[in-house]
């Protein structure tokens, strides 16, 4: 099982995932608002993970140029049909990975990875590519589920649920893993924030610029 089972996987969840309700409407809020805060209006901006395309439609309006991309097709089907009724010039959706995409075509002021990085195969290879992918001190800014530090009862049914195909690949790591991993990429951490609205999610909001 490799990228093209992930890809599949979320072609298979599209419509459920398009349907469903943001479990933190405040804390999402709350991370739109200080991405929103932290964007300039001549940013170029790069989201990863777009899924359905909600957070690109409400912050590529104040941006100059914003992709969002996806691994899965059906997912950016979705993203296209709610851009037609929602019209923003600005905001192309791609179907395309990190590795995908190009340096030496184009970098980014930002790149955005939210609910995210744990779906990443080789979490250490993509903070690289990101790297990459950013101008000089442009910033990295993610929110993801940190496995490591939920509930064991998760990180056991995690593997069942895999191998009947009804749950994505989902790596494990604490926020201090996760922190370390970033920095080892070449990026210096200026934040580190709980944007959940009750108690603490694990899933720490991370500001870090290239170095």
């Amino acid at each position: 099982m490799g990228i093209e089972s992930d890809a599949r996987f979320w072609d298979r969840a599209s419509q459920k995932y398009a349907k469903g309700a943001i479990a933190d409407q405040a804390g999402y809020e709350r991370t739109l608002e200080r991405t929103r805060a932290l964007l300039g209006a001549g940013d170029r901006v790069l989201e990863l993970g777009c899924g359905t395309g909600t957070t690109a439609l409400r912050l590529a309006g104040h941006v100059q140029e914003y992709l969002a991309t996806d691994i899965s097709t059906a997912m950016i089907v979705i993203a296209n049909e709610k851009r037609a009724t929602d019209s923003i010039p600005n905001l192309v959706f791609r179907t395309a990975t990190a590795d995908a995409l190009t340096p030496e075509a184009v970098t980014f002021n930002a790149v955005l990875g939210f609910n995210y990085l744990h779906l990443v195969r080789d979490l250490p290879g993509t903070l690289r590519r990101i790297h990459a992918l950013l101008a000089d001190e442009g910033m990295f800014i993610s929110k993801t589920p940190c496995v490591g530090e939920m509930n064991p009862l998760v990180r056991l049914v995690l593997p069942a649920m895999r191998a009947i195909g009804k749950a994505p690949h989902a790596g494990v790591f604490r926020v201090s893993d996760l922190s370390e991993l970033i920095r080892a990429a070449g990026f210096d951490i200026v934040a580190t924030e709980n944007h959940a609205t009750k108690g603490d999610d694990k899933r720490p909001y991370i500001v870090a610029r290239k170095r």
